[in-house]
């Protein structure tokens, strides 16, 4: 099970190309390229459908991480504070995207362009901090010492405990 180490990289790639697909279909809707804003729209929400059996998957698989000490109380303020804003609004992102998404391919333009100011921005954002909560926790500050290393994968499948 050791490709199971490897998912947290993967989730933060899929969350940066996300974040590259979600810009790129803002940029061809305002250029009037409906078709391919589309296509890269859907793209995104593939995209963030990987994203999110991958991370399913690290998690019903991997036993407990120990999370990192931070160099000082404002750090940790700052990861717990993205880490949350991130997650509350992650759990927002499938219902809106499935929403903006039907609108749009049903041709309700008004209704689609009124949710997607909503759903663009919070979807957006989810994205890009789900790679800073991935750069604070494995790259910045990584778990250090023996009992601290990325975690492996359990062989009794069950389910991550964070501590």
């Amino acid at each position: 099970m050791d490709w199971v180490r490897t998912l947290p990289h993967v989730n933060a790639l899929l969350n940066l190309l996300a974040t590259v697909l979600l810009i790129t279909g803002l940029r061809l809707i305002k250029r009037g390229k409906e078709d391919a804003h589309r296509r890269v729209m859907l793209a995104s929400f593939g995209v963030s459908t990987l994203f999110l059996v991958s991370y399913l998957a690290y998690h019903f698989q991997v036993a407990s991480v120990k999370f990192p000490s931070y160099p000082g109380p404002w750090v940790r303020t700052f990861y717990y504070g993205i880490l949350a804003s991130h997650v509350v609004l992650a759990m927002t992102v499938p219902f809106l995207a499935i929403t903006t998404i039907y609108l749009g391919l049903r041709g309700r333009r008004s209704a689609h362009r009124r949710l997607a100011r909503w759903t663009f921005p919070i979807w957006l954002y989810v994205s890009i901090t789900g790679v800073v909560v991935y750069l604070m926790l494995y790259q910045i500050y990584p778990p250090r010492g023996e009992g601290a290393r990325m975690p492996r994968a359990s062989t009794s499948g069950e389910i991550a405990a964070h501590r």
